[in-house]
């Protein structure tokens, strides 16, 4: 799906997300891929360039396992100055905790680049794969 690079594209991409994997996979791991795509949509708008025609390109692709469902979450976007990385945030900052929640829930997360831009993407196993494995690519 494709999203203005805007605020409006998270909640768009969350609503679209939830609608589409209500009734395939367990409630609270709808509510982690909810929370972590809006953190993806929320960071491409913030910290990078839109993709042509202002835009950013999300997808998720689920596929069975025996554990339950394997999900991906990428977010595609035109690329920043530098690419995600992960702060201290102070206890009074109004910012710098999207990363941390994104490794906190999914179970590896990673960035891949080429000439177009860049994708973010966050994993979800079942089988509980050990969070915070970034993978940066490109």
């Amino acid at each position: 799906m494709v999203v203005p690079h805007h605020a409006t594209g998270a909640r768009l991409a969350r609503h679209r997300l939830a609608d589409e994997l209500a009734d395939v996979v367990p409630p609270t791991l709808l509510a982690d891929l909810v929370a972590v795509l809006a953190e993806l949509v929320g960071n491409a708008v913030r910290h990078a360039d839109p993709l042509p025609g202002g835009v950013v390109r999300v997808a998720w692709r689920l596929r069975a396992a025996a554990g339950g469902p394997t999900v991906q979450l990428r977010v595609t976007d035109g690329g920043g100055a530098s690419g995600p990385l992960m702060r201290i945030a102070a206890p009074d900052a109004a910012d710098g905790r999207g990363l941390h929640i994104i490794s906190g829930l999914a179970s590896r997360w990673g960035v891949e680049r080429d000439g177009l831009g860049q994708s973010v993407w966050a994993e979800f196993d079942p089988a509980g794969t050990t969070r915070s494995d970034l993978v940066v690519a490109g």
